[in-house]
């Protein structure tokens, strides 16, 4: 029951309340690899390399790399990147998961996402069962090795991240234990980085780009975009030079200028901008298009929500 209440026969009714949630832990894991691997004279087609065990949501777990394809379905993948997640232990019962790889060249303490929007798309996310210790999915035709090699310097590290987020059911979180906990915490005033963030981004400190949309100039922060947007990553540091010889300045000619600041607003703060009702059906139109434009998921579920209202 989601919520109970009682009342004696006198006085003022008595009130409790229960809530059940969804249980998701999630976390990543990196197996980073010299980018000569990916030659087929380092390693041969059918050979692979694994990760250490690393643990997510509770369970074990391991990811499979064959830096020139798996031998699964005979020859097939020879010229590819094959990669699996592995569970790494025991289960009494199947362990459902969504997973997500990513394939990133490291360059000093950034990690830039090197991959066309398409590679980007969601079809490198899916959810399965892993039904008993040693069972592994992924995907035997990754991305080419040559592709890969294209965006990095020979012998520059690669980073495989492995994203899990593992589905465990539901909880009560009004459970004793769980009262007892939130008794004894000290009080904890809620998140403001979204507001700091938004500040950043309207006071314009700091910004080094510029995009012009529509004549419209909107000053940002490489860094911001970048660990927001996969793609802004590939647009942004893949034609850095090219935007620092025109001064950092980024022209985007198929985008509204109020969809464009909207988005930025979102990449900022993770939040809508305030929006009238008669425009805002029209605007989380185009922002929805934008938002599949540079793989924002979030915003995509908070546009198609608005949309199917």
């Amino acid at each position: 029951m989601l919520a109970t209440s009682s009342a004696s026969g006198r006085g003022k009714p008595s009130r409790s309340s229960s809530a059940i949630v969804a249980d998701r832990p999630s976390g990543y894991h990196d197996l980073k690899i010299d980018s000569r691997l990916l030659d087929a004279m380092s390693v041969p087609h059918g050979e692979f390399l694994l990760s250490s065990a690393f643990t997510v949501g509770g369970h074990t777990w391991r990811i499979i790399c064959y830096p020139n394809g798996d031998r699964y379905d005979s020859d097939a993948a020879v010229g590819y990147v094959s990669i699996y997640l592995k569970l790494d232990e025991n289960v009494a019962k199947p362990v459902t998961a969504q997973v997500q790889f990513s394939v990133m060249a490291e360059k000093g303490a950034l990690f830039l996402v090197r991959w066309r929007k398409e590679v980007l798309s969601t079809k490198k996310i899916f959810v399965t069962s892993f039904a008993r210790q040693d069972s592994s999915h992924g995907y035997s035709k990754f991305a080419k090795n040559k592709d890969v090699l294209k965006t990095v310097r020979q012998g520059d590290p690669l980073t495989i991240r492995c994203h899990i987020i593992v589905f465990n059911g539901s909880r009560d979180v009004q459970s004793p234990k769980h009262k007892q906990a939130a008794a004894a915490s000290a009080h904890v005033s809620p998140s403001n980085l979204h507001t700091h963030l938004g500040d950043l981004l309207s006071s314009k400190r700091g910004a080094d780009v510029v995009f012009v949309v529509g004549g419209e100039a909107y000053p940002a922060h490489r860094c911001v975009l970048v660990a927001r947007s996969p793609v802004f990553a590939v647009e942004l540091f893949s034609s850095m030079r090219e935007s620092d010889a025109a001064g950092g300045v980024v022209h985007i000619d198929d985008m509204e200028p109020q969809v464009f600041q909207a988005l930025l607003h979102f990449a900022y703060t993770d939040t809508l901008p305030e929006m009238r009702k008669p425009e805002e059906g029209v605007l989380c139109q185009h922002l929805l298009v934008a938002a599949d434009r540079y793989d924002m998921e979030r915003l995509k579920l908070i546009c198609e929500d608005k949309l199917c209202r």
